[in-house]
């Protein structure tokens, strides 16, 4: 059991109030998963530059003076610490060559995302504790999905939290537990698709990534996962411009979804969506089995 949320903006005027609305909505489905959260927030770009949200067990130790090693290994960077995580902002061109350069001067830190507009923030610890830890309640952005875990199948660690992120601000959180992810990995390693963990909500966000490179966009992806994927699941899934929500066939896992002229929310359960603002006069169902909703700044733009 495990508590997901997202929330999507069409009024930019609540665009300051995305970490705020967001990180509340998380907090109340506490008692969905206390054993680790994560938030990811689509913010503002910045032309030519791109951002890696990195992590460390040894933040002390792995970001002293890791804008001076980036720049002595030939990577120019600005470093912004937020407790054991930081955002490395590079000139967008160079953003493939972080984790190789990464991997040679700070070994010990993880990649939690990329792209030209996602941070990605997640730990093990009780919602709230995560959302104090990277202050999430200050961020501003368009959209943001967050996940609080209740683990089953795999070890409470700061990887094994959502979301996942596999491609390019791209991140996905997930409720349920799929049964062919095994399958499925060695199909996307043949691919080239790379993984951290062996958790099956990885491998959905890999599926995905794999099939938006083939030129799909995410409510095409989500569609070919209703038949490629098997078991329960219910995925809220970010993208650059888009959000995207999906259930499998039988639909077990509990969801309710809300709409207005200001935004698009979604959580487990109505409770998460209570305090949005104008929320009683919100659309609100559940969204239907095997049914893809998809959302994108860019197309009502």
């Amino acid at each position: 059991m495990c508590g997901i949320v997202g929330l999507f903006l069409k009024d930019s005027r609540l665009e300051p109030q995305l970490g705020q609305l967001l990180s509340d909505m998380l907090i109340t489905m506490t008692d969905r998963g206390p054993d680790s959260a994560g938030i990811a927030i689509y913010g503002p770009a910045t032309d030519g530059r791109a951002k890696v949200t990195i992590q460390s067990a040894k933040p002390a130790v792995d970001f002293a003076d890791l804008e001076r090693d980036l720049a002595e290994a030939g990577l120019p960077a600005r470093v912004a610490i937020k407790s054991t995580h930081a955002i490395i902002s590079v000139a967008a061109a160079r953003l493939a060559d972080v984790r190789s350069v990464l991997a040679s001067i700070r070994p010990d830190v993880r990649v939690m995302g990329s792209g030209d507009s996602v941070e990605i923030y997640k730990e093990i610890g009780l919602p709230k504790d995560v959302v104090a830890r990277f202050d999430a309640r200050s961020m501003s952005g368009t959209h943001g999905i967050g996940h609080t875990r209740m683990a089953t199948e795999s070890a409470v660690t700061t990887l094994g939290a959502h979301p996942f992120s596999t491609g390019s601000d791209q991140c996905l959180v997930h409720n349920g537990s799929l049964s062919n992810h095994n399958n499925l990995r060695r199909e996307l390693i043949r691919e080239g698709m790379a993984f951290e963990t062996q958790n099956d909500s990885e491998v959905a966000a890999a599926y995905l990534t794999a099939e938006m490179a083939k030129g799909k966009n995410l409510g095409e992806a989500l569609t070919t996962a209703l038949d490629d994927l098997d078991g329960f699941f219910t995925f809220v899934v970010g993208t650059k411009s888009g959000f995207g929500v999906v259930r499998d066939p039988i639909a077990c896992k509990p969801a309710v979804m809300a709409e207005t002229d200001q935004y698009v929310a979604f959580g487990s359960e109505y409770r998460a969506l209570v305090n949005l603002p104008g929320i009683e006069d919100a659309r609100v169902w559940e969204p239907e089995p095997a049914t893809v909703y998809f959302w994108d700044h860019e197309k009502a733009a």
